[in-house]
């Protein structure tokens, strides 16, 4: 079996090879420039060129034949999915909107809605730095103070009562 479909393959090349050279053949003859003048050289030129653009100009019609048939295609493919049921879910995509946006969309347009966090927060009076400071005693005070016995024998006095 796989004998036969390599002999069909290469059956295939060679057609295809045959067909080729058969259009080249016909669209494109041998070209003779030995023997001719300027003159007869750029109507040659000319010639060739205004044949090039008709070929260009044919290989673009193609081009965009296919391509909107591509899309017909993906357009069917896609009317075939809908109807047998099966979506295909698109990729989501992350989207920045700000919090006045969100609550404007969900709600609608006929509320006003404005989300400004901070009027809601408490507001906290700022202690001076001068009553800090004086809370702050000398370190070095209250540790010899605290130091010995007697320092101890105060704090478990002071705990205590």
């Amino acid at each position: 079996m796989l004998a036969r479909a390599s002999e069909d393959l290469e059956q295939e090349i060679r057609e295809t090879e045959e067909e080729k050279k058969r259009t080249l053949a016909e669209n494109v003859p041998a070209l003779q420039t030995s023997g001719l003048s300027v003159q007869q050289l750029q109507e040659l030129c000319m010639k060739l060129h205004r044949q090039i653009d008709a070929v260009d100009e044919e290989r673009y019609d193609i081009d965009v034949k296919v391509k909107k048939n591509e899309l017909e295609i993906g357009a069917l493919t896609q009317k075939i999915y809908d109807l047998k049921g099966k979506f295909k879910r698109p990729n989501l995509r992350r989207v920045r909107i700000s919090a006045d946006a969100m609550l404007k969309a969900l709600l609608g347009t006929t509320h006003k809605v404005s989300l400004d966090l901070r009027s809601n927060l408490k507001s906290v009076k700022k202690e001076d730095e001068k009553k800090k400071e004086e809370e702050v005693t000398d370190w070095r005070k209250n540790i010899e103070a605290m130091s010995g016995m007697e320092g101890r024998k105060k704090k478990f006095d002071t705990s205590n009562a």
